[in-house]
């Protein structure tokens, strides 16, 4: 362990350290001057410090008030050693931090065991916090698999949807993508960004329950098939209710509101402003973007500049303006974003929604 000693007298300072030295093999740094025993103490932590009262350029008082103010000496024992037994000056050191006191002159015997049972409260103290840090790095690595477990877990389930929705690999990674991107803009947390981004895959979750025939239709829907192709908003809530996890809760709310409306003419429940969760209103933006870019089995995808203007032109109608000046405000990544490419999973693109 690292000891500290500081006094002034140096007659006093070779007696405890020669005292501290028999007990055991312990690293003793002495000090006749305090203010170089606190700049040591800025780059060194010490376990146990003794340090004199009476002292030239400060008394041990100030001494262990400016120690405890260092972030790496809030909680080591530290001795006073003193030739008063003023009751002031012992309650201002207890004030200030001191854990214990030594009398002058010195009783060998006194000083082991005193220093001993310190050394001994610190190996006890040292241990605790170690153990405390590898709990607490066990439960963050168990969080992050678990968190990461899920994750997977949403991936899996949205490469399912695309298959069933006739999508390829880069439909639900670019909403993904242009979701965290739009989010960022806003100034939400890397947390929360992050969250957005592993949950939006799963906006269209619903589709599971929709029939092929209207899924993967080449023409134009009738206003019965219309109906029943809205109802994979219903289904995908459903399916994501009650998820305990913060990605499947922030999930349901993008199933169940990314067709919202910022004039509250969506559905399906006719939201509007900020009655729409954030996560649905940037999911709004970024999966009719990605939707008006895409091939689909009746249309063929728009260029970028035009679904950008699409995307303009709904501010304050469609969409949230915020999130719409959030998307202007990043739109050189989503163009990247909108370039990169990856080999098709499923057959080709069907139906936006």
């Amino acid at each position: 362990m690292n000891i500290m000693i500081v006094d002034d007298n140096r007659t006093y300072l070779m007696v405890l350290r020669g005292i501290v030295n028999n007990l055991g093999d312990h690293e003793i740094a002495v000090f006749a001057n305090p203010l170089e025993a606190l700049s040591a103490a800025q780059t060194t932590e010490f376990d146990l410090v003794l340090v004199d009262y009476l002292m030239p350029e400060m008394d041990g008082v100030a001494f262990i008030q400016a120690l405890r103010r260092l972030p790496n000496h809030q909680h080591q024992p530290i001795v006073m050693v003193t030739t008063t037994e003023q009751r002031e000056t012992r309650i201002a050191a207890l004030d200030a931090g001191a854990t214990d006191f030594l009398r002058k002159p010195i009783e060998p015997v006194e000083l082991r065991v005193r220093v001993q049972n310190l050394l001994s409260l610190r190996e006890a103290q040292t241990a605790m916090r170690d153990k405390a840090a590898w709990l607490a790095s066990e439960v963050r690595q168990a969080t992050q698999a678990l968190t990461e477990s899920q994750r997977d877990m949403a991936r899996r389930l949205s490469r399912a949807i695309e298959c069933r929705d006739g999508h390829t690999g880069d439909h639900v990674s670019r909403m993904a993508g242009l979701c965290r991107l739009i989010a960022e803009q806003l100034g939400l947390d890397e947390e929360r960004c992050e969250t957005i981004h592993a949950a939006a895959p799963m906006h269209d979750v619903g589709k599971i329950g929709i029939p092929d025939a209207i899924l993967q239709k080449p023409g134009r829907l009738t206003d019965a098939e219309m109906a029943m192709m809205r109802t994979h908003v219903s289904i995908g809530e459903a399916i994501l209710a009650d998820g305990r996890s913060s990605l499947m809760q922030c999930a349901e709310r993008i199933a169940r509101s990314h067709h919202e409306r910022w004039d509250g003419k969506g559905y399906p429940r006719g939201l509007a402003g900020d009655a729409i969760p954030l996560e649905g209103r940037i999911a709004a933006v970024a999966d009719v973007f990605e939707a008006l870019c895409a091939n689909r089995i009746y249309r063929p995808g728009r260029p970028i500049e035009d679904a950008r203007d699409f995307i303009r032109s709904g501010a304050g109608s469609h969409f949230d303006p915020a999130c719409v000046a959030a998307f202007e405000g990043c739109w050189g990544k989503i163009v990247a974003l909108m370039h990169e490419t990856s080999e098709p999973v499923c057959p080709p693109l069907a139906r936006a929604s």
